[in-house]
């Protein structure tokens, strides 16, 4: 969707841990160290294909598969690096009012759950519209 619309739309991901799962917030500092070394989408995907048997040792392995610099990897996950990050992003989640991941917003437009690609489109569609040429960005 990002190549279809080519400039003209930007994706922000934030972090909300399901604060019952003992693997999210591991798995969210493991996106973010993945991240960190270029490789956010391809962690991302495994991460989805994978959970919910993460722990650290399956995190290390995804490391490891995505050809990361493992001990690099390792050391920002087992030191929380990104823990103020996670916190800030969970600290908006509760401002928001927001109880479910997927959430995706289309300027300020709140759709929420996991839906097709498809269901994006309209929206993203008119909001262009509106903002018409060089774009109004809320």
């Amino acid at each position: 969707m990002l190549k279809e619309y080519g400039g003209s739309v930007r994706l922000v991901v934030k972090y909300l841990p399901y604060r019952y799962r003992d693997y999210s917030r591991i798995a969210a500092e493991a996106s973010l160290a993945a991240r960190d070394q270029g490789k956010f989408r391809e962690m991302h995907l495994l991460l989805l294909d994978r959970s919910p048997g993460l722990d650290r040792a399956s995190l290390i392995g995804c490391a490891k598969e995505l050809k990361l610099d493992v001990p690099r990897f390792t050391k920002d996950l087992d030191a929380m690096r990104h823990k103020k990050e996670i916190d800030r992003d969970l600290k908006l989640g509760e401002a928001l009012d927001l109880y479910n991941t997927p959430t995706i917003f289309i300027n300020g437009v709140k759709l929420v759950g996991d839906r097709p690609i498809e269901a994006y489109r309209p929206v993203i569609d008119r909001e262009l519209k509106a903002a018409g040429p060089g774009g109004k960005k809320r």
